[in-house]
């Protein structure tokens, strides 16, 4: 634990309600912090309504939950519009810390315990409400990727056959998958148009050369905390910030880890562009490859540099221009 989240942990006042919710498919186990009040609701309609009506008088600080894919949107969307303070924590943090606090029995109450226990202890910062349309593009992100990820082993596929019967097949699979990825990168367009805040903060981030709509697509929904922190904060989110590996004289190299994956993959291609064609970051990576560093190094330089201008000009409401990097 950071010494400042330390600080924060005893400055907190005991009569604070923290609120751990394990989401399953079927329904979410609570508990109250620190009462040790256990429940549980039906996760559908009805009970997300009962559990907003039951939460609100508690009055909680902070109420978290793991990100769970189709399982916890509803209730994300649900606690916004309450305007209860949702916490969404990857799961990955949650495993570590019921490691670093001897858990090792795993049932859906115990789980909703230590949520509890970690918004307690370790204070997250409380997440934006949700917008709606961020939702509806979620899918067609995740609808998209799908595709491609199908289109690429299709590609694969069609390089060992033989048959003229199987090539046309072929043909024709990845003229369908085409197809629907051009239905949703529509859908999307459509969508956006319709809502001037992202369509703003999407043609922010298609002006810095090397992304274009489908990158900055990745990143308006992976990424909604953009423009609202700092240059290492953005960088650590994704897993771009180095970790220094460091004890009395010996010191190792340093590596980057964790982060959002997703995101690391959707900035990739645009820091191979922007090597090539955005003049400053190009002037940067020949500088880092000069000096000895190996391709991979220097490309992640790249996309961590490529990240953190998309924070700023997202924070200062402003495009690209030469001068950002």
């Amino acid at each position: 634990m950071g010494q400042e989240k330390m600080n924060n942990a005893i400055a907190r006042t005991p009569d604070q309600v923290t609120i751990g919710i394990d989401i399953s498919k079927d329904r979410f186990d609570i508990h109250l912090h620190p009462d040790k009040v256990v429940k549980q609701f039906d996760n559908d309609q009805k009970g997300i309504a009962q559990l907003i009506a039951w939460i609100i008088p508690r009055q909680p600080t902070r109420i978290i939950f793991e990100a769970t894919g189709a399982y916890h949107r509803a209730l994300e969307m649900a606690l916004g519009k309450a305007a209860l303070p949702g916490v969404k924590i990857n799961p990955l943090q949650a495993r570590r810390f019921a490691e670093a606090t001897g858990k090792r029995v795993k049932t859906d109450p115990v789980d909703a315990a230590m949520l509890a226990r970690f918004g307690a202890t370790m204070q997250p910062d409380i997440s934006p409400a949700r917008d709606e349309t961020i939702d509806s593009l979620g899918e067609l992100l995740a609808a998209r990727r799908a595709l491609v990820k199908d289109r690429t082993a299709a590609l694969n596929r069609a390089k060992a056959l033989t048959l003229a019967l199987l090539k046309r097949q072929s043909r024709q699979h990845l003229n369908q998958i085409q197809t629907q990825i051009e239905a949703i990168d529509r859908a999307r367009a459509t969508i956006l148009a319709a809502n001037a805040k992202l369509k703003a903060r999407s043609d922010i981030l298609v002006s810095i050369p090397g992304f274009g709509a489908a990158s900055a697509f990745a990143l308006l929904i992976d990424m909604p905390e953009l423009g609202s922190m700092d240059g290492k904060q953005t960088a650590s989110l994704i897993g771009l910030a180095p970790i220094t590996r460091q004890s009395g004289n010996w010191k190792g190299k340093s590596f980057i880890q964790g982060g959002r994956a997703n995101i690391r993959q959707a900035i990739y291609m645009p820091a191979l562009v922007a090597i090539r064609f955005n003049p400053p970051l190009k002037a940067k990576y020949q500088a880092l490859r000069a000096a000895g560093k190996p391709a991979k190094v220097a490309i992640v330089a790249i996309m961590r540099k490529l990240v953190i201008i998309a924070n700023a000009l997202l924070r200062d409401n402003r495009k690209w221009t030469l001068e950002m990097a």
